[in-house]
């Protein structure tokens, strides 16, 4: 398994920066792992969080995680694709006020889930993004609804926080890049 868990130091700066953000929201997490950033904005008060990644031994993780925290009440575990249920979610018309993504590194697969979230209906106008991916991974400068308002860098890992806007946005949308 090929599971790399958010930095408990990563966690609490993005819960941090996000602040009372994680209330009352609904949440999808993408590439979820051991579940932990779902299942911390359950604790902080989101009212459902649906937790999706591929790998069955990541599942079984995030199913005892959820039973020992007492948050499998308002947890829905996907063992599926993400880009799958991604197409999945659209097509049902769910939509999400916080979406955590923490894809595998350096595969391409960061700037592919953001150019759909970008289009599609999944990410809700004024929803939040959170984005970790390596420093050395190519983002999207130019989006059309997703714009980048802040990127903290903690080693190799970059995680990047975007909001969607609703219609197009005319100027260039860029992630912020350390000097």
């Amino acid at each position: 398994m090929n599971t790399r868990p958010t930095a408990d130091r990563v966690k609490e700066s993005v819960f941090g920066i996000l602040g009372a953000t994680p209330l009352e929201a609904e949440v999808l997490d993408l590439f979820a792992g051991t579940g932990n950033l779902g299942l911390e904005a359950l604790s902080r008060g989101a009212v459902s969080a649906v937790l999706v990644d591929k790998n069955m031994q990541s599942i079984k993780i995030i199913m005892e995680n959820a039973i020992l925290t007492n948050l499998s009440g308002s947890a829905v575990i996907c063992r599926e694709e993400v880009m799958q249920a991604l197409r999945r979610l659209d097509a049902a018309g769910k939509s999400f006020d916080l979406i955590f993504c923490d894809p595998p590194y350096n595969l391409g697969l960061a700037p592919k889930v953001l150019q759909i979230l970008d289009v599609n209906g999944v990410l809700r106008s004024g929803g939040i993004l959170v984005l970790e991916h390596s420093r050395h991974e190519k983002i999207p400068e130019e989006l059309k609804r997703i714009v980048a308002y802040r990127s903290e860098f903690y080693g190799e890992t970059v995680v990047s926080f975007f909001t969607k806007q609703e219609g197009t946005n005319s100027e260039n949308c860029s992630v912020p890049r350390e000097l």
